[in-house]
């Protein structure tokens, strides 16, 4: 079945997507006013010009009257979609409960609730010697404790970071993401198979990734010293989603262990049930020193914490507060989300569909030479756009090869395209769908779908995306 639009597959009451005349206006006016006041570091309203009034699940319903599928979640945010029961009532409990909204970081019961449904989430070897550092309310905050407390526990100052990285938009958290130029931080490779920095893919690639680190930091030499740690997402969500090889992680885990290097893993968008196990990293079954997280544990309300090694809790009291970091009501949506989504074995379910809508995207890519890759991990997907009638581009080192062992060593992929991605994004909006960019060149469409989705709307949302991508493969498309 193909979708054309919003109103063909009927989701929760679907109506009419034309509206009223008069929600039409209001809708504009207030896209009007908001470009006119707000600032132009605007981002995801330049991509998605909707104004939403209300929401449930998946379901998001514009000022227009429109409705939208909502496959963004918040960029993650949204374990269980939008204004789940189990969060709403867990929010109006506190307020009803007549239970203090703002206590710095004094202890509550809401506090208390929420520390212990954390750590029963844990892998377990870590949680029997862990501390937690309630931060600021965004995980670009979290990120800059963790890299405070490591180089305060080390007495180093370096760090270890990835190419493509994304860990937020603070200072010390865009020194360790990808594009950013800083002393005090080594770049190393970070193993892909479609564009791999090697040129060789698969599992040599992720090899030499691991003996380059291993490499440059037992060269004395090479002009990186010891670092205070090692940063690393176990899927880079907006650098184009890539997960990272399990053997290449269980790699980085003991090049770090053997060398006392700590090893932050920054679960922000990967955590709580996204990629198919409750954290990403327990995919591979290693256990980092610092954990990352914020997004999902705040069942939609901003929150941010650091879990980490009891022996690193060298902090003295006030080395790092912030006034937000008592938020009651998002401490008892948190402690809700995660409760529901180990109790109904929702990462479980997060592999399972995850598989199922990769094996349909995959068939969408044998069908449009428009689309690249597709990768990901459980509901934490990615299809990469390129232009098929440009030049494949040489892979690195494949120039000096004298006989290339196949095809796409001597030719690599086709350029990004971030046009048509964006193109697409544009053809999914027309259909009722929400869908983000990611990627070097944001020529990645990126699938975030809450874990609550049925397959019902798993199906509809594959439909509206195969509709979108075939209409600009067709081209041209409206801008």
């Amino acid at each position: 079945m193909t979708v054309t639009d919003a109103a063909a597959v009927p989701v929760q009451g679907e109506p009419d997507e034309r509206g009223s005349a008069t929600a039409r206006a209001a809708h504009e006016g207030i896209l009007r006013r908001q470009s006119a006041r707000e600032s132009a570091a605007r981002t995801y309203a330049r991509a998605l010009p909707i104004v939403p009034v209300r929401a449930r699940g998946l379901t998001i319903e514009g000022a227009d009257g429109r409705r939208y599928l909502d496959c963004l979640s918040g960029a993650g945010t949204l374990a269980l979609g939008h204004n789940h029961p189990v969060v709403l009532e867990a929010i109006r409990k506190v307020l009803d409960s007549g239970a203090p909204l703002h206590v710095l970081d004094l202890a509550t019961p809401v506090k208390d609730a929420f520390t212990t449904e954390l750590f029963r989430t844990l892998p377990a070897g870590f949680a029997d010697r862990a501390r937690v550092q309630f931060c600021g309310p965004a995980g670009t905050d979290a990120v800059e404790a963790a890299l405070k407390l490591v180089r305060l526990a080390t007495g180093r100052s370096g760090v270890l970071a990835f190419t493509g990285a994304y860990h937020g938009m603070t200072a010390g958290a865009l020194e360790v993401s990808g594009g950013a130029t800083d002393v005090r931080v080594t770049r190393l490779p970070y193993p892909q198979d479609y564009r791999c920095p090697f040129g060789v893919g698969k599992e040599r690639g992720a090899e030499l990734a691991a003996t380059w680190t291993e490499s440059l930091l037992d060269d004395a030499k090479s002009g990186v010293p010891l670092p205070a740690a090692m940063i690393l997402e176990p899927v880079q969500g907006e650098g184009g989603v890539h997960p990272a090889p399990d053997a290449w992680l269980r790699r980085m885990r003991q090049i770090t262990e053997a060398r006392s290097i700590p090893l932050i893993v920054d679960e922000v968008q990967t955590g709580v049930g996204r990629t198919g196990r409750f954290w990403a990293v327990e995919h591979s079954g290693v256990e980092p020193d610092v954990m990352v997280l914020s997004k999902a544990i705040g069942g939609s309300l901003p929150l941010a914490v650091i879990v980490y090694r009891e022996d690193l809790d060298v902090w003295q009291p006030g080395a790092h507060a912030g006034t937000f970091r008592g938020n009651q009501l998002a401490m008892a949506a948190g402690a809700a989300t995660l409760a529901h989504v180990r109790e109904n074995g929702l990462a479980e379910r997060a592999a399972t569909l995850g598989a199922r809508m990769m094996d349909r995207l995959r068939a969408l890519a044998a069908e449009f030479p428009c689309i690249g890759d597709v990768r990901g991990r459980g509901l934490m997907m990615g299809i990469e756009l390129v232009d098929p009638e440009a030049a494949p581009e040489a892979e690195p080192g494949t120039e000096s090869r004298r006989a290339p062992a196949s095809d796409h060593e001597r030719a690599g992929p086709h350029p990004a395209a971030p046009g048509l991605a964006a193109a697409v994004q544009r053809e999914c909006l027309r259909r009722g769908l929400i869908v983000e960019l990611g990627g070097r060149h944001a020529g990645v469409v990126r699938l975030l779908p809450p874990l609550t989705i049925s397959d019902e709307q798993t199906n509809a949302v594959l439909d509206r995306l195969a509709d979108a991508v075939a209409a600009v493969a067709r081209g041209p498309v409206r801008p």
